[in-house]
């Protein structure tokens, strides 16, 4: 492939027009227009339904949360103004930004921050960020600006749980097929599985922002799709490139090249209620024979960090476990002690979910061939993964972008999560759990942290073997985009302060 792009960049023996990266500062006016890979025919608007990259880009623009992760990962106010505990941390009081509008005109008020958390835990319709929310009993309004949320336990992270790009404000009103939020975007058009358009909400509450007239988001089926509606400058800018191809495409004077730290993490999903993934030892047996090393330089290409089958690397809870390394022969007998002495078979579920999927893949079903696990690849395309059988299959994938310890586990590895797609459901592991969301203690909070992490370490269904940086590419007169930790896009996907300079 990186043979390929290269004769790509060179072909016709012609220098390309290049233009400056802008510089002073931001213009307003034009359209960007923007490139993902991963969406399909079950693309949605619906504030609180995200599930692949498109889906996400769609809502970070249409809607805002109380709170938000920023490029730093420091958990900032966005529709609020602040969020603090009472001594118990059961009762938390929100005060809303003023002077916030929706796409239509009418004002945020206390009301629509109330119909939003109803409707994301409607018992008989939950969305996606309702489990988080487990803990919520009510939320009532004390004022026009300000809103009460009165929780069953004390949650002393619940400020972490607000800042979630699925629980963006909507209002009492809304309609999905009518989207309506605060965003710095309004939608204009929108096909699934092939683009949206958006035009410049004039009402937005920051100053001086959003830059562009528009936004536009486009579907592409795979990366060369993708790299090639950049190269051909049909695109402005393009979300999760694949990291072995970042010199290449930067080699063009043309591109930019957007590198980002993050936690995100690309995991393979072991199924612990199903053969052979219902014993410990098979579980361990796999996450010993990855050479996570390897991994990081075959699939990342060097540009990311070994992971330790733990997620969150930026949370403090988040520290004593010796690092996992590969053991063929420990791998051997574990699966002998499970009664695999002659090995195993086992189907692998991949797809283009994330760039770097696929090839961590296929460079898991060569390693573990050492350990006698013989992997057959069965690769679909992104639509088939997220449809009816997602969340299905005994030995997959999965990716998440950045989150701390307590969000992740409410989106994943409870009985009731939304994506709990290794079937974890450990009485230990949630006990511990709650105890954390309960503690006030910082210190206290974080041991328990680390406690309900060992045990997923040890007995989990997940191999995370790695946190890929993020890598983006852009055309140089694309100006605003800066590195961002939260694993997200392009910026994290905040086109509200990007603009462009002059193009040809």
């Amino acid at each position: 492939m990186a043979f390929g792009m290269g004769a790509a960049l060179t072909a016709c023996g012609q220098q390309p027009d290049v233009v400056a990266a802008p510089t002073g500062p931001p213009q307003a006016g034009g359209t960007l227009r923007v490139g993902l890979a991963g969406g399909g025919a079950s693309d949605t608007l619906d504030a609180h339904i995200p599930v692949n990259t498109t889906d996400i880009a769609r809502v970070v623009n249409l809607y805002e949360s109380l709170l938000y992760r920023d490029e730093n990962y420091d958990l900032q106010p966005l529709l609020a103004l602040s969020a603090t505990p009472d001594d118990t941390a059961k009762v938390w009081t929100v005060k809303l930004r003023p002077d916030v509008s929706f796409h239509d005109g009418r004002p945020l008020t206390a009301d629509d921050v109330i119909a939003t958390f109803k409707r994301i835990t409607d018992p008989e319709n939950p969305k996606s960020g309702a489990t988080a929310l487990s803990m919520l009993d009510d939320v009532v309004a004390t004022a026009a600006d300000t809103v009460e949320f009165h929780l069953n336990s004390p949650a002393a992270t619940f400020d972490d749980s607000l800042g979630q790009y699925n629980l963006g404000i909507v209002p009492a009103d809304y309609d999905p097929a009518h989207p309506i939020g605060t965003g710095p975007f309004k939608a204009k058009s929108f096909s699934p599985g092939r683009q949206s358009v958006f035009v410049r909400n004039d009402s937005y509450w920051r100053d001086n922002e959003p830059h562009l007239d528009e936004l536009v988001i486009l579907n592409f089926n795979d990366d060369d799709a993708l790299i090639n509606a950049l190269l051909s400058t049909q695109v402005d800018a393009i979300g999760q490139i694949p990291l072995a191809l970042t010199e290449v495409i930067g080699s063009d004077p043309r591109i930019g090249i957007l590198n980002s730290e993050t936690g995100m993490w690309l995991p393979f999903t072991m199924r612990v209620d199903r053969k052979p993934f219902d014993d410990v030892r098979v579980r361990q047996a796999f996450r010993l024979a990855v050479d996570r090393q390897q991994m990081i330089e075959q699939v990342l290409s060097g540009q990311g960090r070994i992971g330790n089958d733990v997620f969150a690397p930026f949370d403090p809870g988040t520290s004593g476990l010796p690092q996992r390394t590969q053991d063929i022969a420990r791998a051997r007998s574990l699966l002998a002690e499970a009664g695999y002495p002659d090995g195993l078979d086992v189907e692998l579920v991949t797809a283009p979910i994330q760039s770097g999927a696929v090839e961590a893949a296929q460079v898991f079903a060569q390693q573990a061939g050492a350990a006698g696990i013989r992997v057959a690849i069965r690769r679909v395309d992104a639509t088939t993964f997220f449809g009816d059988d997602y969340l299905k299959w005994d030995f997959a994938q999965d990716f998440y972008y950045t989150r701390n310890f307590l969000p992740q586990v409410d989106n994943s590895l409870l009985a009731d999560s939304p994506y709990n797609e290794t079937h974890w459901d450990d009485p230990r592991f949630v006990k511990l759990v709650r105890q954390a969301k309960a503690t006030l203690n910082e210190a206290h909070r974080n041991k328990l942290i680390s406690e309900a992490q060992r045990l997923l370490w040890e007995e989990g269904g997940y191999i995370i073997w790695g946190h890929p940086n993020q890598a983006d590419a852009y055309q140089q007169y694309v100006a605003g985009l800066v590195p961002n930790k939260t694993g997200l896009a392009l910026s994290g996907y905040e086109f509200r302060r990007v603009w462009l300079g002059g193009t040809k």
